[in-house]
């Protein structure tokens, strides 16, 4: 028997590389939150813009067959560093279980728009809970033996975890636990550009930590205990016991209160935009819903305002004012506002409040669906619940159910009757664009004074704000000057008065 030479190891290794490279020729595109549909249906059009937020976001691209990470990790010193694999859990009472898949799918959707590589999903039917770990002893174990089986490192409950279940489930399974709160909160500290919106995430991240601070290990650990002092280390150990904690806390409660004066401090700016708005009766339309909808889609093809677009969850969570006109030249402003999902963490709806007062000092709000959900209905639910915590129920509202060229005609006729008077319309082919154009134009408020004056020739400044921020009726030019009918505000009526016929 001979014995191997080093070009025969070489050409091994070599052979190994390269058969690991067969599988990689498609690379993985992060966040495009493909547990919810494909990245076709993202598509950019020319109404999307230049996209230069979205080309920041993708700088750095991974170049596919490059990698020679060897098979037997033995022959290597490192191992590259790997993308979280995770599995997820839920729990549904009797009757609840296509509700509960939908929520498991969209909470494989955030898992993947936060970077991580979802492996499995497991759905437990019981009736509540178990309040020590989540899915009782029996089934803890047997998702044990799962994340084992498929090497998954972490373990994502589709709730909100008390400290004591995760600390209890992570017990058991022997890999990190975390809920669905943990992972929208850090999908939105990824996404969070602005100031204000960095701000208000790191309240939201503090707010949620702040009853779940523990002790790790001998961090923690300051009592002294007999002779030798703590752990045994002797002279110098001995401290005033278990108040490192208590110390974090404070560390944490003086953050949050420098972050919410921060907040209030950015509110003077936002204020006097609006202030200004309603000064000069330019009437304001927010665009709300469900996240990952389409409604920076919609944005852009109502105004080509070219703000980011993306097929993730929470890619947009500053709000966007844009500035728009009627067919016949008034004006109105359009704002994209940070989309809801479902269990929605209520310390995001408290830090992001200042945002979706844009949504809450509306004139017309329109309510964006995305159409090909599996479950519109309850996006329909999620988003006006939010919107009554926010007081906003009250304001008119147009339901535009999305991606219209991925519902069939069945479809159709399902969901206009979940919402009658309903416009279907696509980001993407342009479809309905016009209809809903149309619609918000009919839905903006009519400016509270009826006019009719004959406005001096040299006063053509009034003329020019009628046709602004007024709707005109009629309008003829005669010896003395122009003589308009219109609907126009109380300030401008105050400054036409003099000219009144």
């Amino acid at each position: 028997m001979t014995k191997p030479t080093d070009n025969d190891s070489a050409q091994d290794a070599l052979d190994r590389v390269l058969a690991n490279a067969e599988p990689r020729v498609e690379p993985r595109v992060f966040g495009s939150a493909q547990a919810l549909q494909d990245a076709a249906t993202a598509a950019h059009t020319d109404a999307d813009g230049a996209q230069w937020d979205l080309e920041d976001r993708h700088a750095l691209r991974r170049v596919v067959g490059l990698s020679t990470e060897l098979e037997d990790v033995t022959e290597v010193e490192y191992r590259q560093l790997r993308l979280e694999n995770v599995v997820l859990v839920g729990v549904y009472p009797q009757g609840a279980q296509e509700d509960a898949e939908n929520s498991l799918r969209e909470l494989a959707a955030l898992a993947e728009t936060a970077g991580a590589v979802v492996l499995d999903g497991l759905l437990q039917r019981r009736p509540h809970p178990d309040p020590a770990t989540y899915l009782g002893r029996g089934k803890a174990q047997e998702l044990r033996d799962i994340v084992a089986a498929v090497g998954a490192d972490t373990v994502i409950a589709d709730t909100e975890l008390a400290a004591s279940q995760r600390r209890a489930l992570e017990d058991v399974v022997k890999v990190k636990v975390i809920d669905r709160t943990t992972v929208i909160l850090d999908i939105f500290s990824q996404h969070a550009k602005s100031r204000e919106g960095k701000a208000q995430v790191e309240l939201a991240q503090l707010e949620y930590l702040l009853p779940r601070l523990r002790g790790w290990g001998d961090s923690m650990s300051r009592q002294a205990g007999g002779q030798v002092g703590a752990g045994g280390a002797g002279m110098g150990s001995r401290g005033p016991g278990e108040t490192k904690i208590e110390l974090d806390r404070r560390r944490i409660r003086t953050r949050m209160a420098q972050l919410r004066r921060q907040i209030r401090d950015f509110a003077p700016a936002r204020d006097a935009k609006r202030a200004e708005r309603k000064r000069n009766t330019i009437p304001s339309v927010a665009i709300a819903g469900y996240t990952n909808a389409g409604k920076s889609s919609l944005l852009n093809a109502l105004t080509s305002a070219g703000v980011l677009v993306e097929n993730a969850l929470f890619a947009t969570l500053d709000a966007t004012v844009r500035r728009t006109e009627t067919a016949d030249g008034r004006v109105f402003t359009l704002a994209d506002t940070v989309g809801f999902v479902r269990n929605l963490p209520h310390q995001l709806v408290e830090a992001f409040r200042s945002t979706l007062e844009e949504v809450a000092d509306a004139d017309l709000i329109v309510h964006v669906v995305d159409g090909s959900h599996p479950d519109p209905s309850a996006q329909l639910q999620t988003v006006r619940d939010v919107m009554g915590d926010v007081g906003a129920r009250s304001i008119p509202e147009i339901v535009v159910f999305n991606k219209a060229d991925l519902v069939s005609p069945d479809e159709r006729l399902v969901l206009q009757g979940l919402a009658p008077g309903a416009y279907f319309v696509s980001s993407r082919t342009g479809e309905g664009i016009e209809e809903l154009r149309a619609a918000v134009e009919a839905g903006l408020p009519m400016p509270a004074v009826e006019v009719r004056a004959l406005v001096p020739y040299d006063r053509g400044d009034l003329v020019s704000a009628v046709h602004d921020s007024g709707v005109l009726i009629s309008s003829t030019h005669e010896e003395g000057g122009t003589a308009i009918h219109a609907h126009v505000s109380e300030r401008l009526a105050a400054e036409l008065a003099p000219f009144g016929v």
